[in-house]
């Protein structure tokens, strides 16, 4: 922990009582925290100063929902989010195959959800031949692979995607076809380092597949930057719970910055797929194996693992994106007392939304994932569009929300997290479901991780921003252009600077 002096700053207000200082201030940390707020404040030696001059100074933000090692891969694999349809992915893997003839080919960004089609492992044969190939889809939940990359990877042999556990389980072999040169501490500081450029001093690591010692190796490797929480899976909970760690404990090997997360639970699937598990069927259903999409875990299973997980000291975070997931997960955490949060919350009833705030359960949402996703729940979830992303209602039933992005499948970005909670519309379109809208307050409330006003005692996660987030706008348009273009100045954790642009 370090410290630093802030002078001539603003200090946004956070919280539905708060109000701003009529004038800037100094704000002085000390040892990682908080000391002193005044109107001026004598040089403190050895202690470095930081001249604000008028900028605007808030709690650091956090990424609540982050697939750390995909986000940091992304960057390097084929870019497939521009296609509108599989003749147009399969254009572009046969473009990347000429120009890099025999190498392995892991593309991302593809959204099926809306092709009129099924794809076919035999279409995507006849485009690579022997080279391996595979297509993760943008929102995570299925991949295209060819035959030989099926082979590789050990999976059977089919002339289908692979889809949910059976991907979620192959996807740490990846790394046998693609090598580990994008996972170099190297590559891992990049992406902390511009996740501090955007203001971040923490997020919640999902990776699948991951153990907590990669996270120890990196953060002696130069990546201790960031505040981190890293979370388990089922495959890593017995290790977890024998080692007799408990969520907020630091990760063994590292300081107090890195701590020991939730249970990750993914109890269903996703829209895109139509695997997420609803109440009502899809509008297309009649294409689907299971027309209302289909949990992952039965019951009991969701209920075993919560309850292993609370006695053990660990809080859970339960992927329910349908309402019927929701319902479930929210009924097994009342019946096993575990707590912790439900994650994504797409689409969900009115009665679910008290429940959730009954029992104390966050809604850690990604709202950038409404403009992905706007065209596709028109199209097969026409019926209930006005109860999806309902952070309105979680509002004014006092559910707590926590933003995140769930990079890879949006950007790690928390500005556009907070201008599509705002505005909720990324183009010339009217808001989609404007009355389900957040405050430019109340959004960005929701991505500091519970942090108040800045004052003593807060910890020294500041960040300095060139404008003021909560400044009026004429409408939720403006404002939310002006969220996006937020520039930051200057990022600290614990007091030592990550990010200096002043």
């Amino acid at each position: 922990m370090a410290s630093l002096m802030i002078r001539r700053t603003r200090l946004v207000p956070i919280g539905p009582a708060a109000s701003p200082p009529q004038h800037p201030v100094d704000v002085l940390v000390e040892s990682g925290i908080v000391t002193t707020v005044a109107s001026y404040l004598d040089p403190r030696p050895g202690v470095e100063e930081y001249d604000a001059d008028g900028r605007w100074c808030a709690p650091g933000l956090w990424d609540q929902h982050v697939h750390f090692t995909q986000w940091t891969l992304a960057s390097q694999r084929l870019d497939l989010a521009p296609a509108r349809s599989p003749e147009q992915v399969l254009a572009v893997v046969a473009e990347r195959l000429a120009a890099r003839p025999g190498v392995p080919v892991i593309g991302w960004g593809h959204r099926p959800g809306g092709w009129d089609r099924d794809v076919t492992v035999s279409e995507l044969d006849a485009v690579t031949g022997e080279t391996p190939v595979v297509l993760i889809a943008g929102d995570a939940h299925n991949a295209w692979l060819n035959t030989t990359a099926l082979l590789h990877l050990g999976m059977p042999v089919r002339d289908s995607v692979v889809r949910e556990n059976e991907w979620f389980a192959a996807y740490p072999r990846l790394v046998t076809l693609a090598g580990s040169d994008g996972t170099s501490p190297a590559a891992f500081r990049r992406t902390l380092d511009a996740a501090a450029a955007r203001g971040i001093v923490g997020m919640v690591d999902f990776e699948f597949g991951a153990r907590g010692q990669e996270w120890a190796e990196r953060w002696s490797q130069g990546c201790d930057v960031l505040r981190i929480r890293w979370a388990a899976y089922a495959d890593t909970l017995d290790e977890v719970l024998e080692a007799g760690l408990h969520t907020g404990d630091p990760l063994p090997g590292c300081d107090e910055r890195i701590t020991i997360g939730p249970l990750k639970i993914i109890s269903d699937g996703s829209l895109n797929t139509r695997t997420a598990w609803c109440c009502e069927p899809y509008a297309d259903a009649h294409r689907l194996e299971h027309p209302a999409g289909q949990p992952n875990l039965s019951g009991q299973e969701l209920r075993d693992l919560l309850a292993r997980a609370h006695a053990g000291g660990l809080e859970v975070a339960t992927h329910a994106i349908g309402d019927a997931a929701v319902a479930e997960a929210l009924a097994a955490y009342a019946t096993t007392g575990a707590h912790g949060s439900i994650e994504h919350a797409q689409v969900v009833g009115r009665d679910d939304v008290h429940r959730m705030a009954e029992l104390g359960i966050r809604a850690s949402v990604q709202p950038a994932h409404l403009l992905d996703d706007r065209d596709i729940t028109e199209l097969v979830w026409p019926d209930r569009a006005e109860r999806c992303f309902a952070f309105r209602w979680m509002c004014e039933d006092g559910v707590e929300l926590a933003l995140g992005s769930d990079a890879p499948v949006s950007p790690l970005d928390p500005w556009l997290a907070i201008a599509a909670a705002v505005h909720r519309s990324d183009d010339e379109r009217e808001p989609w479901h404007g009355e389900q809208a957040l405050t430019p307050a109340e959004a960005l409330a929701a991505s500091v991780d519970g942090q108040p006003t800045v004052g003593v005692g807060s910890p020294g996660d500041l960040v300095l921003l060139d404008a003021d987030p909560l400044a009026p706008h004429a409408d939720s348009a403006a404002a939310g252009a002006a969220l996006r273009s937020m520039r930051v100045a200057l990022t600290a954790v614990g007091g030592r600077v990550v990010h200096d642009a002043l």
